[in-house]
């Protein structure tokens, strides 16, 4: 175990993703400047399960992402812009007192059998399920009078199979205890199955709205 500064957040940051951050608040301008004390400048972020960002007194979950900061810039008024991409997976053993930032003893939890390989076709058909549904958001956002959005990317993604689910969970507009379930997944495989059920939950709703 080790002990991790922590920022909780009211959405989920996944491996790979980018996550811009406007800090504002004493006990972060305290996280912040003990991290960029850090030879590698990181915290973990974690997805808010009761209350609010600001404020503290909030529940947290318990697995949470790895959070390293890329660019800062202090922008005066005692505001910071920090850039951060997220990496490791973190699993919370104990959350302590929040003195002067929230802190928690945790681990870096590695996917389980990792090794173990999936066929590519799972991944063709996942991806086509993800097509199917930016067309159908395409089409709700033409009859809303909206710009409909650009089609996913899949031309980069990892070679690795539970970071190219990742990436593939991240351009899924799913709500953020789907994206918790995708985070929790122990392993690639079952990664796959929540990726799977979250992209036909969100598929059912977009042809609800649409009929």
């Amino acid at each position: 175990m080790s002990l991790w500064p922590m920022f909780p957040l009211g959405s989920v940051l996944l491996p790979g993703e980018r996550l811009p951050l406007h800090i504002f608040e004493p006990r972060y301008h305290e996280l912040l400047a003990a991290c960029l004390a850090m030879e590698d400048p990181s915290f973990g972020v974690v997805l808010i399960a009761r209350g609010k960002e600001s404020g503290g007194g909030d529940v947290r979950h318990h697995i949470a992402t790895a959070a390293h900061i890329v660019a800062h810039e202090e922008v005066g008024d005692g505001r910071h812009y920090v850039e951060c991409v997220g990496s490791e997976r973190l699993r919370v053993d104990a959350w302590l007192e929040d003195d002067p930032y929230p802190r928690a003893d945790l681990r870096v939890w590695a996917d389980e059998n990792a090794a173990t390989p999936l066929p590519e076709s799972d991944f063709e058909s996942l991806q086509n399920k993800i097509s199917q549904l930016y067309a159908l958001i395409g089409n709700l956002a033409r009859v809303e009078g909206a710009a409909p959005p650009p089609d996913p990317t899949f031309s980069t993604l990892p070679a690795e199979a539970g970071e190219r689910l990742f990436t593939l969970a991240a351009q899924v507009p799913m709500g953020q205890s789907d994206r918790q379930d995708v985070l929790e997944a122990p392993g690639p495989s079952e990664r796959l199955r929540v990726l799977v059920d979250a992209v036909d939950n969100v598929t059912d709703i977009v042809k609800f709205r649409l009929t």
